[in-house]
């Protein structure tokens, strides 16, 4: 079973995917879920819990910007009100959901956490594959703290467009019935992670997107 974990929808200020879109897409491409993390916001995760399938399973999420950089909740029912990230940490695992750390050590865009052993108990999973990583070895930085300090793990793609949809995730022999068995697949780490680089002009689009936006057009 594979689940791209890290996927965006109109909600979020740089995003542009509709809520129903999204679900043909992961249905089109054989995912058989996938979490909604939209920016400082759970709305499009409800939103796409609505075209949920038999043969697809959406995980309401949000990627919130804090004090120190983005953190990702997963299996949230409220929105997060802080920005502080001890704060944001303990509103996620208040509602019994997952904290990632995503793009760790992304040096290029400079939004993620640069986590230290510190930090450890407050994490659950460390993104290890991010599509929108432009240099491999954020990646392997991420691993390498995630094995280093005996995290669990996991990988999505960042989607903001539909072509970037399934090119990272996690994979399970598992059969999982239940979004508890998917949390608690993640928490236990029976899992590995598939991922491939997205074009690095939907990183351009997305900026052009979040400029357009701001402009009132959007």
């Amino acid at each position: 079973m594979k689940y791209d974990l890290h996927v965006h929808s109109k909600y979020s200020k740089d995003g542009y995917l509709e809520p129903k879109s999204i679900v043909k897409k992961a249905c089109k491409i054989g995912l058989n879920g996938l979490a909604i993390t939209d920016h400082n916001t759970i709305k499009g995760g409800l939103k796409t819990l609505k075209y949920q399938k038999d043969n697809i399973q959406v995980i309401v999420g949000s990627e919130i910007s804090t004090d120190r950089g983005e953190v990702i909740g997963l299996f949230l029912d409220e929105e997060i009100k802080s920005d502080v990230f001890m704060e944001v940490v303990q509103e996620i695992r208040d509602q019994n959901g997952v904290v990632i750390l995503p793009h760790p050590f992304d040096a290029i865009r400079r939004n993620g956490i640069m986590p230290t052993e510190e930090d450890v108990p407050s994490v659950d999973c460390v993104e290890v594959y991010n599509s929108r990583c432009l240099l491999e070895k954020f990646n392997h930085k991420a691993w390498d703290f995630a094995v280093t300090n005996n995290l669990q793990i996991s990988a999505g793609s960042d989607a903001h467009f539909a072509g970037e949809i399934g090119k990272a995730g996690i994979k399970t022999d598992m059969v999982i019935d239940h979004l508890e068995e998917l949390r608690e697949l993640l928490l236990q780490g029976n899992m590995t992670f598939f991922g491939e680089k997205s074009n690095i002009i939907n990183l351009g689009l997305t900026k052009v997107l979040k400029i357009w936006r701001k402009t009132g057009y959007g």
